[in-house]
């Protein structure tokens, strides 16, 4: 049995007793999550977000990629969320390798050159987190009045902490 297989027989436990069916489109909450993929984080659940509220974009580092931008700007101008939370979070993978090491590995295992891609790792969480806020605001298609704050989730204590941005 696979993996989706086990998750499925999940699901059809979870739909029987499904009743959110008629939540609308645009979160309640007017709000957005941009994480990492990581496995140990739960947005939903640290935050405490019900289905409906905010949306959750995720990704590798939780990074503010074009991918995520493209999201982001769908989420604030189409479905008038107002509020953006950037959670990137302690022990991520993206502190422990370069684009360079990453794209070695590719040569190596595929024999394609990977040297156009950039996997935006990281050596510093909080610098990390400051950056994509300002690529997240200086973005001409972001509202200029969509609030943007960022933060670092503890992945040993569950805990946040806010970043504070340059320059304050």
């Amino acid at each position: 049995m696979s993996i989706m297989d086990r998750f499925r027989k999940k699901n059809e436990k979870y739909a029987k007793d499904f009743d959110k069916g008629d939540t609308p489109m645009p979160p309640a909450q007017r709000f957005v999550v941009l994480t990492c993929m990581d496995a140990r984080l739960q947005p939903e659940a640290f935050l405490g977000m019900e289905i409906g509220d905010g949306h959750v974009i995720r990704n590798a580092g939780g990074r503010a990629s074009d991918d995520a931008l493209r999201s982001l700007i769908i989420s604030s101008r189409l479905l008038g969320t107002q509020e953006y939370a950037v959670i990137h979070h302690t022990d991520c993978g993206m502190l422990t390798f370069s684009n360079d090491d990453l794209r070695g590995k590719l040569v190596a295992d595929t024999g394609k050159d990977a040297s156009h891609m950039d996997f935006l790792p990281f050596s510093d969480v909080d610098d990390s987190v400051r950056e994509d806020v300002r690529r997240i605001r200086d973005n001409p298609f972001i509202p200029l009045d969509v609030d943007v704050s960022g933060w670092v989730y503890d992945v040993k204590t569950g805990k946040l902490r806010e970043v504070v941005p340059a320059g304050r």
